[in-house]
């Protein structure tokens, strides 16, 4: 702001910028996302995915890792472990699947 003194209303328009310092503490550190949805709307939750969690073997997950880094160098910017595994399911033939021990 420099030497130049503030006036009555941006000294009260910055006094109250901060009111409710708890709130302003909370937005600060985990801002609030702004859809443009009136506060308090639910959002749908989306239908055509669902989020997972799989265990695998860390040689997999280097192998996995391994080939998004090989998709991502050939110019696949968008490649991921998502759309590997995606990939492999829509190849994959049971009837190529070894028979179990």
């Amino acid at each position: 702001m420099g030497d130049r003194e503030l006036d009555n209303d941006e000294a009260g328009a910055m006094r109250g910028l901060f009111d409710d310092e708890e709130a302003a503490v909370a937005d600060f550190f985990a801002p609030r996302r702004h859809t443009g949805a009136p506060e308090g709307a639910v959002r749908e939750k989306p239908t055509h995915y669902s989020a997972i969690s799989a265990t695998l073997y860390t040689e997999d997950l280097q192998r996995l890792a391994g080939l998004v880094a090989e998709l991502k160098k050939r110019g696949y910017s968008r490649a991921n472990k998502s759309l590997v595994i995606r990939e492999a399911l829509r190849q994959m033939d049971l009837d190529l699947v070894p028979p179990q021990r």
